[in-house]
Parts: C-alpha cells; sequence; structure tokens
C-alpha cells in the first residue's frame, strides 16, 4: 500500500507518526522491549500526549530477531496467527552512549539513539536497517496501519513471496499477499508467504497471515516497504551466512517439509478435469502406457469422479463407476496408487450441506445462515475447519475413502475464502482468507498421515501459506498450453522453492487448451525433470499417443531417465526434509556469489548437482548459463566439457534438453535394477 506521493508528502487522508526517541527500556534474558515516542521529548508537557508505542525484540531460535509493535495494546485480536516454532532463546543487550544493541546469535540490532535508525548485522556486516522517520504508525481514512521500510542495498535483490509468476526478481513490484485462484499468467497467486529472501544473506517474514502488502523497491526504491492494517506489527529478520543459510533458518521457524514416499516420485497420469471417463477409459489410458512401456506410479481422479453438481459429496459417480472398490483393487493390482479430487467447498445440491448445515460445520453469514456464493458450484459453502467437530466429519469421509484404496488426495482450491464470514471460533476472517489454506491443507495431510503413516503421506495441494511446506506436494495451478505458460510456471515454483517449499510440480503439457505435440515433448522433458510429474489437463486428455507417436517414445525416455536417477532424488528429497533447502533450486541460491545467477529464471538446480535448462521455443535452442566452479561442467547426454562462468548455446532434439552435472559430483543411479552411481 502506497502511503506517500514522492519524497516529501503524504497522501490526502495520512497521517505518520514515525518512532523517533526510545523513553524507557524493559530488558529481560530473553527479551528487550522498548517504549518509544513519534517525537523527541525535551519537556514534561511532552509526554502528556500519545501516542506511545512498544517495540519488543525477542529471539525465537538463535540468529532470528522478532520484531514486536504495538500502539493499542486492548484491542481485541482474535486470530488466526501463523503457528512457529518459537524456543524463546536468550538475547544478549548492551547499552553505550550512541546506541542500544540487541544481539541473538551472531545477529545484532543497533538502535541509533539520536536518530532512532535500526542497523541488522550479521557478524559485523550490514544487513539491512530501518532509517529515521522509515518505522511508522499511520493513520489512514480506511483506519490504521504499521508500515515499515527496510534499506535496499545498491545490487541487492529480493524474491519468494510465494508462488507469483511475475518476473522472478521482485524489485520494482507491488506485492500484495492475498491468495487468489487468478490462473498462472496474472499478477494474482494460488500460494502467497509473507516472506522474502535477499541476495545479501537474509530472508524477513512478516508474520501476518491477512493481507500484507509489500512494495518492494517500488514506493521508495531504496527500501522494501511492508504493511498491515491494524494496531500491531510483528516481523522477524531471518540472519544467515548465504540466502540458502537464511532459508534454512526461516524453514527452522516455520516448519520442514515432510519427505515424500518414494513411489510419489514416479509418474502420475490423470483422466484429466471436464473429459469424459468411466472405469474403461481409464483402464485404456492405464493399459495404453503399459504397452508402450512407460511406468506409471500413480492415477488421478479429477473431478468427475463425484456426481456433478454435488462437489464435494465424497461418492463415487455410480453412473460412470459402478464398482468404485472393487475397481480401486483391480488398480492397485496393477501396481498403481489412487489419487482422488477434492477441495473444501459441499455445492447445495450435494447430500452434505444439509448435514453441514444443521450442525454447523459451514462459515456463516453474519445473520447466522451460511456462507453462500455461486462462484464454482450453484450454492456452495465452505467447511469451518475452526470448528472441530466439523473436521472430524470432513475426515471421516476422507477416511471411508482410504478403505476403499484411496492413497492421497488432490486439495484443490481453497484461495476463494470471504473476508465477511463468521467462524466458529470467532476467528478474523481477513486473517483466515490466506490461513485458510493451512488449516484445510493440514486437515487432510493429519488424516493421510493417520491412515497411512508418516512415511506414506502426501498431498498435492494448490493454494499454500506460511507453514503449508509441512504437507507436500504442490502444483502450479491452472496455466495455459503454450510455451510462455511453461515459463511462468517454472518462475512461479522458483519463487515458492524460495519459501521454503521443497517439492513441486505443475502439469505437463499445460493444463487450459491442448498443446501442440511440440509443446508437449518439451514441457514433458522439463516435467519429468522437476520433482514431482504430472499429466493433466483441462478438456483433453494428456496421454502421450494423442499428440503423436513421437511423443510416446519421448514420456517413455524421460520416465526412464528419472527412474534411472531416483536415488539421487532420493537423497536430495533428505536434505529438503532435513534443511528446508528444496529439490528444485533458483540459480541465485546455489550460486550467491556469481552475478550472473540473479536473474535467472528459466533454468535450475535440480538437487546439489543436476543443472536443468528446459526448452521454450520450436527451433529447440537453447542458450544457458554455466556458473563459475572448480573444474568442468559435463554435459549428461554427450559428455560434453565447458569450464564455468560461460554461456553455453546448443541445439537439441525431443530426446534432450539442457543437463550439465556439476564438477565433483557423484550421482546415484539404478541400471538395470542395481544401484550404481556416476562419478564426473
Amino acid at each position: 500500500m502506497k502511503f506517500t506521493k514522492g519524497y516529501w508528502l503524504l497522501r490526502d487522508g495520512v497521517t505518520a507518526y514515525s518512532c523517533a526517541d526510545v523513553r524507557d527500556l524493559e530488558v529481560s534474558q530473553k527479551c528487550v522491549t522498548m517504549y518509544v515516542t513519534p517525537w523527541k521529548v525535551y519537556h514534561r508537557g511532552q509526554t502528556l500526549a500519545g501516542p506511545l508505542f512498544t517495540l519488543k525484540f525477542e529471539a525465537p531460535v538463535e540468529g532470528v530477531l522478532n520484531v514486536k509493535l504495538n500502539h493499542y495494546e486492548g484491542t481485541d485480536n482474535p486470530g488466526p496467527n501463523y503457528p512457529y516454532n518459537n524456543e524463546e532463546k536468550s538475547i544478549g543487550f548492551e547499552e553505550n552512549d550512541a546506541e542500544y544493541i540487541v544481539t541473538t546469535g551472531k545477529l545484532k540490532a543497533h538502535v541509533k539513539k539520536e536518530t532512532f535508525e535500526i542497523e541488522y548485522r550479521w557478524d559485523g556486516r550490514f544487513l539491512t536497517g530501518s532509517g529515521n522517520r522509515q518505522l511508522a504508525y499511520m493513520t489512514t481514512d480506511g483506519g490504521p496501519y504499521w508500515r515499515e521500510r527496510l534499506a535496499a542495498s545498491v545490487d541487492e535483490y529480493f524474491y519468494g513471496f510465494g508462488e507469483y509468476f511475475t518476473p522472478f526478481v521482485k524489485n520494482g513490484q507491488v506485492v500484495d499477499i492475498w491468495n487468489e485462484d487468478g490462473g498462472t499468467c496474472s499478477d494474482l497467486a494460488y500460494k502467497t508467504v509473507p516472506f522474502y529472501l535477499s541476495t545479501r544473506g537474509y530472508g524477513v517474514f512478516v508474520n501476518h497471515p491477512e493481507k500484507v502488502s509489500f512494495e518492494v523497491c517500488s514506493e521508495v526504491v531504496s527500501r522494501v516497504q511492508f504493511s498491515v492494517p491494524g494496531e500491531e506489527l510483528n516481523y522477524m529478520i531471518i540472519g544467515g551466512e548465504n540466502p540458502a543459510d537464511a532459508l534454512s533458518r526461516y524453514t527452522s521457524i516455520t516448519g520442514r517439509p515432510a519427505l515424500p514416499p518414494k513411489w510419489s516420485y514416479g509418474l502420475w497420469l490423470s483422466t484429466s478435469f471436464t473429459t469424459d471417463y468411466s472405469e474403461e477409459t481409464v483402464n485404456s489410458f492405464i493399459d495404453g502406457m503399459a504397452e508402450r512401456d512407460i511406468p506409471l506410479s500413480v492415477f488421478h481422479f479429477d473431478c468427475f469422479w463425484m456426481k456433478e453438481y454435488e462437489w464435494c459429496n465424497f461418492e463415487w459417480d455410480k453412473d460412470m463407476f459402478p464398482d468404485p472398490e472393487g475397481m480401486l483393487k483391480r488398480l492397485k493390482a496393477k501396481g498403481l496408487k489412487i489419487c482422488v479430487w477434492i477441495n473444501p467447498y459441499i455445492g447445495q445440491k450435494s447430500p452434505l450441506f444439509k448435514e453441514g448445515k444443521e450442525k454447523g460445520y459451514l462459515i456463516k453469514n453474519d445473520k447466522g445462515g451460511v456462507w453462500q456464493w455461486e462462484l464454482w458450484q450453484p450454492g456452495l459453502a465452505i467447511v469451518d475447519f475452526t470448528n472441530p467437530d466439523a473436521c472430524e466429519w470432513y475426515k471421516s469421509h476422507l477416511r471411508r475413502l482410504m478403505a476403499m484404496g484411496v492413497d492421497c488426495f488432490k486439495t484443490d482450491f481453497g484461495e476463494r475464502i470471504p473476508t465477511d464470514g463468521v467462524y466458529f471460533d470467532g476467528s478474523c476472517p481477513h486473517k483466515m482468507h490466506n490461513y485458510y489454506a493451512y488449516i484445510y491443507n493440514k486437515v487432510v495431510w493429519d488424516v493421510v498421515e493417520e491412515v497411512k503413516g508418516k512415511e506414506e503421506a502426501v498431498l498435492f495441494a494448490r493454494s499454500a501459506t506460511a507453514g503449508c511446506q509441512q504437507f507436500p506436494v504442490h502444483w502450479g495451478g491452472d496455466c495455459d498450453s503454450n510455451y510462455g505458460a511453461m515459463a511462468e510456471s517454472l518462475r512461479g515454483g522458483l519463487s515458492l522453492s524460495l519459501c521454503g517449499f521443497g517439492f513441486w510440480s505443475h502439469d505437463i503439457g499445460g493444463f487450459e487448451n491442448t498443446a501442440t505435440p511440440d509443446v508437449y515433448k518439451r514441457w514433458v522433458a522439463f516435467g519429468l525433470m522437476s520433482s514431482h510429474s504430472r499429466l493433466h489437463g483441462s478438456s483433453s486428455y494428456r496421454v502421450p499417443w494423442l499428440f503423436d507417436d513421437e511423443a510416446v517414445d519421448v514420456v517413455r525416455h524421460f520416465v526412464q531417465l528419472k527412474e534411472s536417477l531416483l536415488p539421487y532424488y532420493y537423497r536430495n528429497a533428505e536434505t529438503a526434509h532435513k534443511t528446508g533447502i528444496p529439490m528444485m533450486r533458483a540459480m541465485v541460491l546455489e550460486f550467491p556469489d556469481d552475478p550472473v545467477c540473479v536473474h535467472l529464471d528459466t533454468q535450475y538446480m535440480l538437487g546439489d548437482s543436476l543443472l536443468v535448462a528446459p526448452i521454450f521455443n520450436e527451433e529447440g535452442t537453447r542458450r544457458l548459463y554455466l556458473p563459475k566452479v572448480d573444474g568442468q561442467w559435463t554435459n549428461w547426454f554427450t559428455g560434453e566439457k565447458s569450464d564455468g562462468g560461460v554461456f553455453i548455446d546448443s541445439k537439441h532434439d525431443y530426446f534432450s534438453l539442457g543437463l550439465w552435472v556439476r564438477p565433483g559430483a557423484v550421482i546415484e543411479m539404478t541400471e538395470n535394477g542395481k544401484a550404481t552411481s556416476r562419478k564426473f
């Protein structure tokens, strides 16, 4: 949100009360509290009126400073709030003539007495800071806000904020943290996270589930500004030696990704969305893949496994699937895992609507009735997951499906959440809008983990917010079926990965419309060099023989390549699980000291040793960058060697893409069913 008109003026209706002077201190082992005025106090008369702000520094884990500001502490502040790991570490405090110094590990906050500037330093190195008159309580015609502006150094770049499909480097952008169902071609996002990562090796987490508005070097081009409505502000400065270190520390607070089961890395095949399908159709796809020697791991039933107008009723459409239990047994006898589509909405025609209404399991409107609208399903209502009984009700239907043979769920939607709903536990609807994705996915995750065990739990989720990385896997939402959509999907995935999401997928071939055989085959290579791989579309099927004969060979080729690399995938998945460093890594995360990597968003590191550069044009050409390293990179397909610090131009048939191996790597593999490795 913008508050100013240029450098000097505030917008009409805006007043700023900037933090200016520390008037009193309270220091304990785990908290430093400062009482701050918006002006210098020179005589007692100035103390007779406010405001007076409370500023607290705490350390949830070592190397992280939790900064809390408050104006009116008596203001009602219902939840929800993001859960986070708070170890309540001890902090150090020093004072000299010029400043107060708050310390946790290598991270220090230097609060200047004269100017109330705050400098955040890591091992003495400047990270960022709140300058004179930058931290402020703002009053506007629309109510109060807190605003912070943190310094952006020359040649500093910012990433993250969730799965945004806009340019990868967020400098110059306005980013509003607000989940919406906007496709992959807009400035909206299904997965928003109020966290950003800097090339200077630190992160900032604004600990608010409601809308957080970021001006990333936009309103003030030398600062990252963020603002939240209300009487309080809570943000964390997360220090690190480099971006990866800061990201790992961030996930130690908000949660590390669970480890998906090994079968989940294989190929997933879907019915697609609005297509016609029955058991006969499903078997034709599965048998067709087997007949063509294409390994398949998971079969996914999309929306129309349930009867139209009744989503969700959690009942198989008996017209299409007269014997669902028998069908699932037959599919599982073929060695497949089963995924089915669900969402948190209950259409008015669903038999569950009446039950949910009568028992209070649905979000209510301000008149005490059920909150409803027509977008997506006629008269749909939304399950109120703040009601423990509603959670158990929802879980009971999932348990029943899993007893039939379902292994996991595609948790679609969760973004279209009202801001005027009334919740069972009194939650603020503005905070619940983004946070709903967390409680929705957690409810489903918990029941899958309960039934299958921790080693087998996995989702295929679309909506997310901070902390949802604990419930993998996430996919990129509704994209078109062209090269531009392929590239924007990758941008979004890399941005999400820089928020600690370790596992990510996308619709191979695109979702909307139907890809040309050319785009489909290029997307197959990209999709099967991602952490998770799914063939899925909207109005047409995605089995390869419907594109052309060569597509069959291309899918087989890359499925077999991925299967041979599964031990390498598993090792890097363990790393994501233990450290929060994602499987698909932006080049800047892996090579933060190489300035060329700052802007690269059409290539990535898959794990620690494989550089992947998909093909984004019908000519099959590719320019990729090999970062500066000791030793020579090796082309996976040709064995060609190259020094780092150079751009490589190449041309590829459909059985290739840019795939280079880092010097000194050991790539774990299986060949002919036996464990082996390749050394480079």
